[in-house]
């Protein structure tokens, strides 16, 4: 493995808060795909299994040095998150997305809150030095914001206080985030080196923490797609799904 990009000294709050998030995210997907399709067997092993494939996919590209290879062209990393985005948005337009899309409104949105503490624990990578302080909310990352909002909205939404009209704002502004901080996050790479050497982002690069982008940032990208076109769908805000005709063979 490659020590060109040691990490220092992790505090626990972070060692141990990344990998907790992201196993809490990769459960609630597997109960909400279990959720849409009706307890369908098939559909839960299926989505279980799919998701243990790429934790351990992820897990073992960075344990084994594979993502700090940046004398490859092109480097393992860009890859990385060109498959992240890509896959996100191609699994949220697809019959998975498209059954997720039935959950209420206010699920889809609260499900959104998981980013509040992901930038709580960010913010403590920052200030013992594992990340580079331009990717927390104390730089150029408000995706904190989007976090606080999804749990206050979503909160409003149940209660019905709050315009489905409210949720396209929302949205809109989550994806901006979420583009803002994936170009600092870019711009912060050895690639790029666009706050210098002392700022670079490689700590994503060490596992646990890839599975900051390989779940978080995709659970994120999949849950706008996904409310976008619960949005477009008409339906009542509030309405359980019933059934789910794609994802329904058992």
């Amino acid at each position: 493995m490659s020590n060109e990009f040691p990490l220092p000294d992790v505090p626990a709050v972070v060692r141990w808060g990344i990998p907790m998030i992201a196993v809490i995210i990769a459960a609630l997907f597997v109960a909400a795909v279990r959720f849409v399709s009706n307890g369908s067997r098939k559909a839960t092993v299926l989505s279980a299994a799919g998701v243990l494939v790429w934790l351990g996919a992820t897990a073992l590209l960075a344990l084994s040095g594979a993502l700090l290879r940046f004398d490859l062209k092109p480097p393992p990393m860009a890859l990385m998150f060109v498959v992240i985005i890509g896959g996100a948005i191609a699994l949220g337009l697809s019959r998975v997305g498209g059954a997720l899309a039935k959950l209420p409104l206010w699920v889809l949105v609260l499900a959104q809150g998981f980013r509040f503490p992901l930038e709580l624990v960010m913010h403590e990578a920052a200030v013992s030095g594992v990340m580079p302080t331009q990717m927390s909310y104390t730089g150029f990352n408000y995706d904190i914001v989007t976090g606080v909002t999804a749990l206050l909205l979503g909160g409003a939404l149940y209660t019905r206080r709050a315009p489905p009209a409210l949720v396209w704002i929302w949205n809109v502004w989550g994806c901006i985030a979420l583009t803002a901080i994936a170009v600092v996050a870019l711009a912060s790479s050895p690639m790029l080196r666009a706050f210098g050497d002392d700022a670079l982002n490689t700590w994503v690069l060490h596992f646990p923490y890839v599975w900051l982008p390989a779940v978080m940032v995709l659970a994120a990208v999949l849950g706008h797609v996904v409310v976008f076109r619960r949005l477009a769908s008409r339906q009542s805000p509030d309405t359980a799904l019933s059934s789910s005709p794609a994802m329904e063979e058992r």
